[in-house]
């Protein structure tokens, strides 16, 4: 594998928004003060990536229309839409999620590297836990965005992403590009480790990793290694019918306007485990942006076509300009003043990084890949209960005949790494179809898309289709432009 040289500015930002002036100006050994478990805990604080990647990834999928809305247009995302390496560097694009990912892990190590020297003591194992899983997560996240899909049949030489394992102590460091099977074997061992040590103590539990979400990080990462034995065991703590651990949507209707934009984020709600404050301008432009879900393209994904009884569903959507785009209420902007007198600061938008609602579905994908079908048919259909609208106990039953008429098997259109009967393959379109409509605007329908290798055709006005084939290699993002002028080698092209 290339060696590769990459600077400490640009792989370790300790601030996102730092100057290179101000970060080489700064003593580099300040981490070894972290001699107290209060410190240690301070320093974790930072171990997550403070930026999202949910407006590029969101606009890459087939959530993503052309609204024709001219006026509407910029280049940040239409190049997003249509697959481009972005000039943007700035908040929203793949280059600022480099960076707070590089650096949430700088912090993750720093951690780690002080528990060590104290000898990893039994008191500060959960802090330990929490280091390994937030540095995991980073890593995964970035290996899925900047990387071919998980394949163990070519993951020995796909391109990974560098795994950093020991806080940086010079300027010019030589690292190595991991490859994707070295990424996630890397994963694994942090992931494992990091469940045996992680705790709940914690003033705000939901923002730290704590037992609930390091599970559910968990199963994300073995369904897509195709564990199955491993994702449902990390989901041993949602029943198959995990009354109010799932957000009520019948309860959000009933709420104010505000109130709805307010708690899809919340720590308080149940079903959110994992959150994150993100430096992001994502509240304004799903709201504005030419390319995304319109109002013309609503029933592509939430039309009754797409319910499994032929329903309406439950979600709601607002519009600010006319339904010309539609969003759901799940963002919404905290401005930070950092000079309230001119009016100065900083967006930030509070983001679920995990959820019941998303363990939940790997448990059931799981059971359908183990034939577990019965199982899987009373989870379905428990899920489908809390989002149909005038659901019926009686009339509306998740069966294999249901299914596979609704979902029919389409020859090359979902191709996993590991092979599908004719059966699975109906199910797992129909998972893939709960997960498209609950994750909205969400990022984590391109994921999939990824994964199951589908297909993508972006419709744009006056223009041919834009199509991104099966195994093509703009699925791997392109690693950030002032990251590879320094050597690192490019996703190929």
């Amino acid at each position: 594998m290339k060696k590769l040289r990459l600077t400490l500015s640009l792989l370790v930002l300790i601030g996102i928004t730092t100057s290179c002036d101000d970060f080489l100006s700064e003593v580099p050994d300040n981490r070894t003060q972290l001699d107290t478990p209060q410190k240690i805990s301070e320093i974790l604080v930072n171990a997550y990536p403070q930026a999202s990647y949910m407006d590029f990834a969101e606009t890459m999928s087939d959530n993503a229309f052309d609204s024709e809305n001219l006026t509407g247009t910029t280049i940040k995302n239409s190049q997003n839409y249509n697959w481009e390496e972005l000039d943007d560097v700035q908040r929203d694009t793949p280059s600022f999620y480099w960076d707070a990912c590089y650096s949430a892990i700088a912090h993750a190590n720093q951690a780690i590297e002080a528990i060590d020297k104290l000898g990893n003591p039994a008191n500060l194992n959960a802090q330990r836990g929490e280091a390994l899983m937030a540095r995991a997560y980073s890593h995964f996240m970035l290996v899925s965005i900047f990387s071919q899909r998980y394949n163990p049949a070519t993951a020995k030489t796909d391109l990974g992403i560098p795994y950093i394992l020991q806080p940086e102590t010079v300027l010019l460091k030589k690292y190595t590009r991991n490859t994707v099977e070295e990424v996630f074997d890397n994963l694994e061992k942090d992931i494992e480790l990091g469940l045996q040590f992680v705790g709940d103590d914690y003033d705000q539990p939901k923002f730290h990793f704590n037992k609930a979400a390091a599970k559910a990080f968990a199963s994300r990462f073995y369904l897509v290694k195709g564990d199955w034995d491993k994702v449902l065991a990390n989901s041993d703590n949602l029943s198959s019918q995990p009354d109010g651990k799932l957000r009520s949507i019948i309860g959000y209707n009933l709420l104010d306007t505000t109130t709805r934009f307010n708690i899809y984020s919340q720590a308080s709600e149940n079903s959110n485990l994992l959150v994150v404050s993100t430096s992001s301008l994502y509240n304004r432009t799903i709201r504005s942006n030419r390319f995304g879900l319109t109002g013309a393209e609503r029933n592509t994904v939430f039309g009754t076509a797409t319910n499994l009884f032929n329903k309406a569903w439950l979600y709601s959507s607002f519009s600010s300009n006319g339904s010309i785009t539609i969003f759901l209420p799940k963002f919404v902007e905290y401005f930070k003043y950092t000079n309230a007198n001119a009016g100065i600061g900083l967006p930030y938008v509070t983001n679920v990084l995990l959820s019941n609602e998303e363990l939940f579905l790997n448990k059931i994908e799981a059971h359908i890949m183990k034939n577990e079908l019965s199982t899987a048919n009373a989870e379905m259909e428990y899920f489908l209960s809390t989002r149909t609208t005038g659901f019926s106990p009686t009339a509306d039953k998740v069966t294999e005949a249901r299914v596979v008429a609704k979902y029919p098997v389409v020859a090359d259109e979902f191709t996993p790494f590991y092979s599908l009967t004719p059966v699975q393959a109906s199910y797992i379109k129909a998972v893939a179809e709960l997960r498209r409509i609950e994750f909205i605007h969400e990022g984590l329908r391109w994921f999939d898309i990824k994964r199951f290798n589908l297909k993508v055709t972006h419709k744009i006005y006056n223009k041919p289709n834009n199509v991104l084939v099966k195994d093509d290699l703009r699925r791997a993002i392109q690693i950030p432009l002032y990251v590879t002028n320094t050597g690192v080698e490019k996703n190929p092209r």
